[in-house]
């Protein structure tokens, strides 16, 4: 009984220290805030835009913001709603990002891992094509498989995993490297336990911190590559509700109709922004140098 009693006030101690530790922690609430409202916007789109975002109404077109409270961002060219197709292009991308990141993130640390742990030939030549990959213009190599295969967002995302993954694996490689040669590795290799066993419950654990902040940062890289190739009309096909397609609709009226261009390009500007203000803060949170300078 005196045990659940110290446990229980252990508990609320506990959580009486919580706003205590977030205000330690001084966390970037603005980007976290732009992050959280592009997450509802990319998961809860058809609830919160009150228009389809590819419906065409020629009696609608280029109503300016404020003019009409149906479309409070105003229409484009064709009278399609402004609002609806910024909401919209939040789930492209978010959907694009993720995908793309996280198939890139399973590819690159996997080989990340072999290559630091087994060493030798495995290591060479996984390195190599790393650099390979990441010789290459990101951009660059996205126009070359979008061109090849057609657009559309699997391409788009196989375009992004075939340079992204380059990134992951260096990264993961050089924390493996560090820690196959601490004494709890060693111990376990003495006391019998597999390669496979010691890389995945003594090893890949302490690369997560290195995986969630490279994460972070190329969130951000990714969405303004997607951005970049619709606005070239080589991502997703034309008049799809996409931040790129839609600054690239709105640059040949740009002075006449400056709305089209200027909330999408806004958008992209403030969400890639908040993703890299993130990744920064992430890496000197976890990183325990930055932290203690």
């Amino acid at each position: 009984m005196a045990t659940q009693v110290s446990l229980s006030t252990r508990r609320i101690e506990w959580m009486l220290e919580l706003p205590g530790r977030a205000a330690k922690l001084r966390l970037p609430w603005i980007p976290i805030t732009i992050v959280s409202i592009l997450l509802i916007c990319a998961l809860f789109a058809p609830l919160l835009a009150s228009h389809d975002p590819e419906f065409v109404s020629i009696f609608d077109s280029r109503i300016a913001p404020g003019e009409s409270l149906s479309h409070p961002l105003g229409t484009d060219i064709l009278g399609r709603d402004i609002l609806a197709r910024l909401i919209f292009g939040a789930r492209t991308a978010i959907l694009i990002s993720l995908v793309a990141l996280g198939t890139g993130a399973v590819v690159g640390s996997a080989l990340g891992l072999i290559a630091g742990y087994r060493g030798g030939w495995a290591d060479i030549l996984i390195m190599r094509s790393a650099d390979a990959a990441l010789g290459f213009p990101t951009i660059l190599v996205a126009m070359i498989v979008v061109t090849i295969l057609g657009t559309g967002i699997e391409n788009i995302i196989l375009a992004v995993v075939l340079t992204v993954w380059a990134r992951f694996a260096r990264m993961i490689r050089g924390d493996v490297l560090f820690i196959k040669e601490l004494d709890f590795v060693i111990c376990a290799k003495i006391a019998g336990v597999s390669d496979s066993m010691i890389i995945m419950r003594h090893i890949f654990p302490n690369t997560i911190n290195t995986l969630m902040v490279v994460t972070s940062l190329l969130v951000g890289q990714v969405i303004l590559l997607e951005a970049s190739l619709s606005f070239l009309g080589l991502g997703l096909p034309p008049g799809a509700p996409a931040w790129g397609i839609m600054v690239s609709e709105g640059k040949s009226e740009i002075l006449a109709v400056w709305w089209l261009s200027l909330f999408p390009g806004l958008a992209i500007t403030i969400v890639v922004l908040s993703f890299n203000f993130f990744g920064d803060w992430l890496r000197d949170t976890l990183d325990p140098k930055l932290r203690r300078a």
